[in-house]
């Protein structure tokens, strides 16, 4: 965890400790979590549904009381000074609450207002906001013939009306297309690189994990079960993956001792005779991989070295897969021929 004890308020835009909530005859869904998001940080909260993600920002951006802990937004008490977190954080959250028959327009006049956004200003905001994410052609639409891609960006305008110096999002990207994705992703970095913001993102999915948060928090069942950059947590597993395939068929059981003796078995065989297997520390990669299929005279249709994943760390530290694992495309593969 990044200490930020010798820190100013401002500097600690989000500080937990021991933060819980308990539902009446229900679970435990946040588990006395404690954790730090330094000013301007991009902090991703990674977890499967119903780890308690989106339970723990409600209970940050004040729309939900905890159970216990404490937790500091902007330099206030979420409990306490309610009204004082509002105003410097905003929220888009799972559930986009648009009206349909308003057009962007008419939403960013009503946000504006609600705001207090000078009245000279209103106009001129909303449209900055609206041209920003892309939606100036469809301004005086009504949101209700919007695509789901479309309103996610028009809710994120929303939120970003007042300047906040924190932003939540909540899962924002659930069910979008591949190019409203990765439009949302462009304008958060640029929120956090341009303009300094802090972003509280919480997901399923490892690749925008990966892609945007400065550090990652893993939570599982309620709890934080690993926490750090990207790069750390993959590293603490440290291990590859190498999936073998023989050239030739009857082979495969020789291949499958061989390789199971350079690591542990992973998931990954195939209808093409695959054998996949967790490297050892002490293998020396696929050069090691490659000496030893040579000194046993096994032939291969197909060699390739996995780097560790998010979502390798997610299963080491929980014991299963993420749902969003199948969209982590930025795994890294290394082929026998470009090694």
């Amino acid at each position: 965890m990044t200490d930020l004890s010798d820190s100013t308020p401002a500097e600690r835009a989000i500080e937990v400790e021991g933060l819980s909530k308990q539902f009446k005859k229900g679970p435990l869904a946040v588990d006395a979590i404690d954790l730090q998001v330094a000013a301007g940080e991009i902090y991703g909260f990674l977890g499967p549904n119903g780890a308690g993600k989106s339970t723990a920002v409600l209970m940050l951006t004040t729309l939900l009381p905890p159970s216990g802990g404490t937790a500091r937004v902007g330099g206030y008490d979420i409990a306490d000074q309610g009204s004082e977190v509002r105003r410097v954080i905003g929220a888009a959250l799972q559930e986009v609450a648009l009206d349909p028959r308003l057009t962007a327009r008419e939403h960013m006049r009503l946000q504006t207002a609600l705001q207090g956004i000078a009245k000279a200003e209103r106009r001129a905001r909303g449209d900055e906001l609206i041209e920003r994410v892309g939606l100036a052609e469809a301004a005086d639409r009504q949101v209700g013939g919007y695509s789901g891609g479309m309103r996610r960006r028009l809710d994120l305008a929303l939120a970003l009306v007042h300047r906040p110096s924190i932003l939540f999002l909540d899962e924002p990207t659930t069910g979008l297309d591949p190019q409203s994705r990765t439009s949302l992703w462009e304008e958060v970095e640029r929120l956090s690189a341009e303009e300094g913001m802090t972003v509280f993102l919480t997901t399923q999915y490892l690749e925008e994990a990966d892609q945007l948060a400065d550090r990652v928090g893993i939570i599982d069942h309620g709890k934080i079960v690993a926490e750090g950059t990207p790069a750390d947590l993959k590293a603490e597993i440290g291990q590859s993956t190498v999936v073998a395939v023989p050239l030739e068929r009857d082979r495969h059981g020789q291949l499958y001792e061989l390789l199971c003796g350079l690591g542990e078995p992973s998931d990954g065989a195939g209808d093409d005779g695959a054998v996949s297997v967790r490297l050892n520390a002490d293998t020396g990669g696929l050069a090691g991989v490659v000496r030893e299929l040579d000194r046993a005279g096994i032939e291969l249709a197909d060699l390739q070295v996995h780097s560790p994943t998010l979502d390798d760390v997610f299963l080491d530290k929980t014991g299963r897969k993420l749902e969003g694992a199948g969209d982590d495309t930025g795994e890294h593969q290394t082929t026998a021929q470009e090694a």
